[in-house]
């Protein structure tokens, strides 16, 4: 079939004149611009503090200064009791003598920050630690996808109260900017780098987290807000009191760039539970375990994972850690679950000692893989008949008496029948055993660990004093060569006088003996 071809229409003007090329070099990059959503949270050590203790009552924060404790935070409770940040712990104690108090733990705020970034990264993909109580987003390409700036921030602001966190929330396109705003207590929103000025001049120097030697020269000076700083002389401000603290105001005001690193929350899980006191009641541990559980349940969810291990470390004040493990013969994150598997592993745990803080660590992450659910179109409606498969009775079995002592079969890529199984725990992956699986043809359940030889009678094999009955075969097996093992035998499908299923087979090159294999089911 012949095709008709035709000359190109010259079009006017198609080709761009050298003065367009130019000028498209020319032209500098459109700037991506960025929109960062700052969290700061004044009362974090109180709030990590509240998370993780049982008792109930007035609470105060301390930490030692110059060998001496004061308060740093005090909750409702001991306020109204006339605690102040600045006291002594005896001057609080004498105010309130039930006040508990408890020292600050660095440890346990950075764990309730990582704890929040990862709630967080719900709503963006940057997000950032940026201090000790300083969170940032970057939230200019996730607007439309929550409706809109006050949709996004209502949700954020939604969640933190939810969580028990009060926070001061600030918007700006530069995160220094948006960090100064919300440690002013300013709930704004400043989305132009144009504004950027107006929306600073009037901060105070507090909000700088500036060393306080450097804030009590500049008040000397009368400088006390930001606005102040910046109609100083740049080369005297930068001569004086250093280039840095000047580059962090050209950072903040967007005249440099200011690159920030992104958190991103571990995928094998790591938890903490400290409690205040020593404690050996069971039941307590057993709840505490579940809190974990919950947590953990939370994170796999968000990404669509699951684990087949988990670790419990139950540490004590002398000595090493008790651990527990667990495991699943599939992956999955159900606390439901974890925690039936826990409850029967917890009646046989020994612990040397009481327990004063609980760890709980997850194994390796892996794609979970899920099953539609049924409807149950019979029956009373609500209630449903709960089913075990075999791969939670071999969960709960071994954490009953043990991994050691409960075993699956796994198929090897063999052809002698000796070599072509092994056992292997039930918690394993069983991907291999599974490919393995389909280079052989139908094996018995029950292999004799030897093969048993055979009475004949004429040339055929006897069982049991009968003649067998052969159903299948032969299946010649010739291999092994390359070792001092090697076989080369006919198998057969036999059924003897009582009907039971037999897996025999004929030597071909020694003695043409007859033996018994394996039993069918």
């Amino acid at each position: 079939m012949s095709r008709a071809w035709k000359l190109p229409v010259a079009v006017r003007e198609a080709a761009p004149t050298p003065s367009a090329v130019q000028q498209s070099l020319s032209l500098t990059p459109t700037p991506v611009r960025r929109l960062w959503f700052c969290i700061w949270l004044p009362n974090l050590p109180l709030e990590a503090c509240h998370s993780s203790a049982e008792a109930m009552g007035a609470l105060a924060i301390v930490a030692e200064q110059h060998g001496i404790h004061r308060v740093l935070l005090a909750d409702a409770r001991a306020a109204a009791a006339g605690i102040m940040a600045g006291q002594s712990a005896h001057a609080a104690l004498a105010l309130l003598p039930a006040l508990r108090l408890e020292e600050r733990s660095l440890t346990r705020e950075q764990q309730a920050l990582e704890v929040l970034a990862s709630w967080l990264e719900r709503f963006s993909s940057f997000v950032s630690i940026a201090g000790e109580n300083v969170l940032l987003l970057e939230i200019a390409g996730s607007l439309r996808l929550f409706g809109g700036l006050k949709h996004l921030r209502q949700k954020i602001s939604a969640g933190l109260r939810a969580q028990g966190f009060a926070a001061s929330l600030a918007i700006a396109p530069t995160p220094l900017a948006a960090t100064w705003l919300a440690r002013a207590g300013r709930r704004v929103c400043v989305r132009l780098d144009a504004n950027l000025g107006s929306a600073l001049r009037k901060l105070p120097l507090a909000c700088l987290n500036w060393p306080a030697g450097l804030c009590e020269s500049l008040t000397g000076m009368g400088v006390s807000s930001i606005g102040d700083c910046l109609r100083l002389p740049r080369a005297g401000f930068a001569r004086r009191f250093g280039a840095e603290y000047l580059l962090e105001l050209d950072r903040a005001l967007g005249h440099l760039p200011d690159p920030r690193d992104s958190w991103r929350s571990p995928e094998r899980f790591c938890a903490d539970y400290e409690m205040p006191e020593e404690q050996s009641d069971r039941e307590l541990l057993r709840n505490i375990c579940r809190e974990l559980l919950l947590l953990h349940e939370q994170f796999l969810l968000s990404r669509q994972l699951g684990t087949q291990r988990l670790c419990f470390s139950f540490f004590h004040l002398k000595g090493v850690a008790t651990d527990l493990r667990l495991g699943s013969a599939v992956a999955g994150r159900s606390a439901e679950r974890w925690f039936e598997l826990l409850s029967v592993r917890f009646e046989q745990l020994q612990l040397p000692a009481a327990v004063i803080a609980v760890r709980l660590r997850s194994g390796l992450s892996q794609a979970l893989q899920t099953e539609t659910a049924q409807l149950c179109f019979s029956g009373k409606p609500g209630v449903q008949k709960r089913r075990y498969s075999i791969a939670q009775l071999a969960e709960r079995l071994i954490a009953r008496i043990g991994e050691q002592s409960v075993h699956s079969m796994a198929m090897v890529a063999e052809h002698r029948p000796e070599y072509a199984w092994r056992t292997q725990s039930p918690l394993s992956e069983r991907s291999a055993s599974t490919l393995a699986a389909g280079q052989h043809r139908k094996r018995p359940l029950w292999m004799l660990p030897e093969p048993a030889l055979l009475s004949v009678d004429s040339g055929y094999p006897l069982h049991r004093g009968c003649r067998l009955t052969f159903l299948d075969g032969p299946e010649r097996l010739e291999t092994g060569w390359w070792d001092d093992d090697s076989i080369s035998r006919d198998y057969y499908t036999a059924v003897d006088a009582v009907g039971m299923h037999l897996w025999v087979f004929r030597n071909r090159r020694q003695t043409p003996s007859w033996y018994l294999h394996g039993f069918f089911g």
